[in-house]
């Protein structure tokens, strides 16, 4: 039988996720996701690289909007078949496509009036890359699944799910191709978690594999210890309510506004911050977070134990969550220090960017970011320290302060991908590096073969490569 494996996506760069396998002449899609990177934004409207009603069927390993945002383009393109994932990564997607399709729409209706009105004229810009109907035409091709369940494809061709330990729902997908002599078993990890975090357990112990395709976001450093980072949390807040600002924290709706609320409790309960009023300003993220309520199964023994006793993880005092853009827009006549959390992630859309044209010019706010910032985002020219930025079309001054804390990442760290992988029974055949920026996936690399002498590649776009069973 033979095996081939494409990698449409995500490859010397951190966003749209997309790898191809082709086994026995059925073809599976890993992940279809949205490029968030500015100069690769382009491949989101390209045609895709193989016809999607050719694909026989799609596995999400999260909801995040580089793993499943151009699903509604891609069903509306031709795409016929089942969208595999768990239970929370289905209604977690749902949420999130929506929105997306919402923000797809506003921001063209705003680009094309912005252009009119200078007079120029764009191309897709000013049209939606999908809309609310196109996502909500996708929703019928999900079918969930469960952790260990293993589903039978075609003659040959077997897909289990394994929790990932990334975000809620999240799984890693091995793909079992052949029988007896002539099988291979190609395991995706997509966004890895780390052991120890809060509320959800621990990535799954791997099997024996013969390749993995592993991202490498923190491919070429560790994180922070976490009681360091939550001190640095502390430390931003209170330098900034001294000097009368805001905290401005770009974040993503899934998992990231979670574990800031689960974070801030513990805060509170240590009396290590004042109690300030925080403002959860992304209905994505209230309804994200109701999602969570409804699937404790999946928490950690620790986060079981708090609902247990009736301490929620998500709710704290002087909590706010606003809902309609009218309660958004109040936030900014408070006087004194409040604590905004928003979306999105990267500062790319959404509520978060109004907030940072209120702040950004402000030099006693603080913009805190505690995510991944990707190359070519708002975010990304924030963090690298930009004295200048644009935001809706105008030019604004960078004079708040800009603190990344990297210590909550939900991404596993070098050393940590690195003791996971050691936990296979025998050495994989090859180590396909992706999901991280060229300097992070070759150093990644780099350091696999030094510690374990195992062979790693770091792909290219549109790279194909047969996966022998020799």
């Amino acid at each position: 039988m033979q095996v081939k494996l494409k990698f449409l996506g995500a490859v010397q760069n951190v966003t749209g996720s997309r790898h191809l396998l082709e086994a026995n002449g059925t073809k599976l899609l890993i992940d279809c996701g949205l490029y968030q990177e500015r100069h690769f934004l382009d491949r989101n409207w390209e045609p895709f690289n193989v016809p999607p009603e050719s694909i026989d069927a799609v596995f999400l390993t999260h909801a995040h909007l580089d793993h499943c945002g151009l699903l509604p383009k891609f069903v509306r393109d031709g795409f016929k078949g089942k969208i595999y994932c768990t239970q929370a990564t289905a209604e977690i997607a749902r949420i999130i496509l929506l929105d997306s399709a919402k923000i797809q729409e506003e921001d063209a209706e705003h680009k094309l009036k912005r252009h009119q009105k200078e007079g120029r004229k764009g191309q897709h810009p000013e049209i939606p890359l999908y809309t609310i109907k196109d996502a909500e035409a996708c929703f019928p091709h999900f079918e969930t699944v469960k952790y260990g369940q293993t589903l039978k494809i075609s003659d040959g061709v077997e897909v289990t799910f394994c929790n990932a330990g990334h975000v809620l729902g999240s799984s890693m997908i091995r793909v079992d191709a052949g029988s007896n002599d002539d099988k291979r078993t190609v395991l995706f990890t997509g966004d890895l978690g780390r052991p120890g975090r809060p509320i959800l357990p621990d990535p799954s112990i791997p099997e024996e594999v013969d390749y993995v395709v592993i991202e490498s976001t923190y491919g070429d450093r560790d994180h922070l210890d976490t009681g360091d980072a939550k001190k640095q949390i502390a430390d931003v807040i209170n330098a900034t309510n001294k000097r009368g600002g805001n905290i401005v924290v770009p974040s993503f709706a899934l998992e990231r506004s979670q574990e800031i609320l689960f974070y801030l409790n513990e805060l509170l309960s240590e009396d290590a911050i004042p109690h300030l009023m925080v403002f959860l300003d992304s209905p994505m993220a209230a309804q994200i977070t109701e999602i969570f309520r409804h699937h404790q199964e999946l928490f950690d023994e620790e986060a079981r134990q708090l609902v247990i006793d009736n301490h929620s993880p998500f709710e704290l005092p002087g909590l706010k969550v606003t809902t309609t853009s009218e309660e958004s827009k109040a936030i900014n006549h408070i006087k004194g220090t409040v604590m905004i959390i928003a979306g999105s992630g990267m500062c790319m859309g959404g509520r978060i960017k109004h907030h940072l044209v209120n702040n950004i010019t402000r030099k006693e706010s603080t913009i805190m970011f505690v995510g991944y910032q990707a190359i070519g985002t708002l975010g990304r020219q924030l963090v690298d320290k930009a004295k200048e930025v644009r935001i809706f079309g105008q030019k604004y001054k960078v004079k708040a302060k800009v603190k990344q804390i990297n210590g909550f990442s939900a991404h596993a760290d070098r050393n940590e991908m690195l003791n996971w992988l050691m936990k296979f029974k025998t050495p994989p055949k090859e180590v396909f590096l992706v999901h991280g920026e060229p300097e992070s996936a070759q150093a990644f690399g780099k350091f696999i073969t030094e510690k374990t002498g195992w062979k790693t590649v770091v792909p290219a776009y549109g790279d194909e490569i047969i996966l022998d069973n020799s």
